[in-house]
This record gives structure tokens, C-alpha cells and sequence, in this order.
């Protein structure tokens, strides 16, 4: 079994490309529950958030180091108390990234699992998704359409986090 830290085919030292299965893993996740949920096109802006938040919240839940072990269906419970729109997860995710950084300098190095998982947490941090205002309360009696009322830039993780939440919700 591989673990964080363990990634390469030729074991430690052995020269050979680390390859980041972790990580590649919490995203194949993430990226089959939200194709399965059909929520929105699998190019657009919002499936990647979508993904990236889901991945990371599976990557960084994953505190044995197991993950290619895991059963989705017996980890869809935790991951959904995870991403639910009352805790706070953003917060959860930037403790879990520190950890896991503090450990793999003591391990000796980088681990390109986690290298990846902050480049998408960068992405989902910095960039901003124009979409509907969740916070808005229609005024005078109109009903917002689809495409209608107020537009917000917003960051990706929000938008992404209740899309998987809801992705998880349709598995």
C-alpha cells in the first residue's frame, strides 16, 4: 500500500519520479462524484471548483494515509459533515494543510501529493467565479430566474464546496 511521503515506484532515494497517487486518487473521486451528480459540464469553471474542493476535502480527510484503500460509499457520511454549509471549511482545510506540510518537512522533503492539493487550494482561494448572490433576498415579490437576478464575484471554493457537497448528496 502507498502512503504519503512513499509515492515513488522505486522506493526512497531511488532517483525515480515521485508520482503524486494520493492526490490523483481524492481527485478521480471527486471528478466521478460530480460527473455522476450531472450537476454542470465537466468543462466549465464550476465543475473544476466542484472538483478541487471535493478532492481536497477527500485528500485532507484521508488522516491514515489509506486512501487508495478507502470505500467511497463508507466515507461519504465524514466527507459530507465536512462540506456542509455550516462548518467551516476553509479553516478545517488551511489546519490540515499546515499539518501535513509540518510532516512532510519532517519526513525530509516535499510531497507532491500536497504540492498539488495547495495548488488547488491557491486555485480555489484566488480565483473568483461570477454566480448568482446565495446571500440575496428578492425584493418586491419577483422571482429570479435561472439567469436573472444578482451576479456576485465570488471565490471558487465557494461555489465549489456546496456543488460537491450536493454532488455527494446525488451518489
Amino acid at each position: 500500500m502507498l502512503h504519503r511521503g512513499q509515492e515513488s515506484t522505486g522506493g526512497a532515494g531511488s532517483g525515480e519520479l515521485a508520482v503524486p497517487m494520493a492526490w490523483l486518487y481524492a481527485e478521480y473521486i471527486a471528478d466521478e462524484l460530480l460527473r455522476t451528480g450531472d450537476l454542470m459540464p465537466p468543462t466549465s469553471f464550476e465543475f473544476r471548483a466542484g472538483r478541487d474542493a471535493l478532492a481536497l476535502t477527500i485528500f485532507l480527510s484521508d488522516t491514515d494515509g489509506e486512501l487508495s484503500g478507502i470505500r467511497v460509499v463508507s466515507q461519504l457520511e465524514n466527507w459530507l459533515s465536512l462540506t456542509a454549509y455550516d462548518q467551516p471549511w476553509q479553516d478545517w482545510v488551511r489546519e490540515r494543510m499546515a499539518v501535513l506540510g509540518a510532516e512532510a518537512l519532517r519526513a525530509g522533503g516535499p510531497s507532491p501529493d500536497l504540492d498539488l492539493a495547495a495548488d488547488a487550494w491557491r486555485w480555489l482561494e484566488e480565483t473568483e467565479l461570477l454566480a448568482p448572490d446565495l446571500d440575496a433576498v428578492p425584493g418586491g415579490g419577483s422571482v429570479f430566474g435561472e439567469d436573472d437576478g444578482p451576479k456576485v464575484w465570488t471565490p471558487a471554493w465557494r461555489l465549489g464546496l456546496p456543488l460537491g457537497h450536493l454532488a455527494i448528496h446525488l451518489f
